[in-house]
């Protein structure tokens, strides 16, 4: 598969992920898929009424991704209704920064229903992500 098809996949399922999202509270329905050690993960936003337990998207997928035993994330698809296309939230980039061995290699595609389309990448969203090596440096 090639970089364009692999995007134009992981595109379409996180566009059908959206459609699987429970948004009562926002209707803002959100749709995620990632490329993680050769296999598509996917995952959609689940609200609560308790705000602070709401589950993103991205973090849905990396997730679904880990448990089945993926360590290391190489691109990733968000797709919602906003234009521009929405960004991952700071949460999310730290979650992603925690899979990513080198955040300039992560890709990072946003999409939405009217067919725009932005590519950036993870190092780029997060410059001075928080990382392992910073806990051995903050250690007494």
């Amino acid at each position: 598969m090639t970089d364009d098809e692999l995007a134009a996949e992981l595109i379409e399922r996180a566009r059908a992920a959206s459609e699987r999202a429970y948004a009562p509270y926002s209707n803002y329905f959100v749709g995620c898929a990632v490329w993680a050690g050769g296999a598509i993960y996917h995952g959609a936003n689940v609200e609560n009424v308790s705000f602070g337990a709401v589950l993103c998207a991205e973090r849905a997928a990396i997730a679904a991704a880990v448990i089945d035993g993926a360590r290391q994330i190489d691109v990733l698809a968000l797709f919602t209704h906003s234009s521009p296309p929405a960004a991952p939230c700071g949460l999310c980039r730290q979650t992603l920064q925690e899979f990513a061995p080198d955040p300039h290699r992560v890709r990072v595609l946003m999409a939405n229903a009217a067919g725009e389309r932005e590519e950036t990448t993870l190092a780029e969203l997060l410059p001075r992500g928080f990382r392992r090596a910073d806990l051995e440096g903050g250690r007494r």
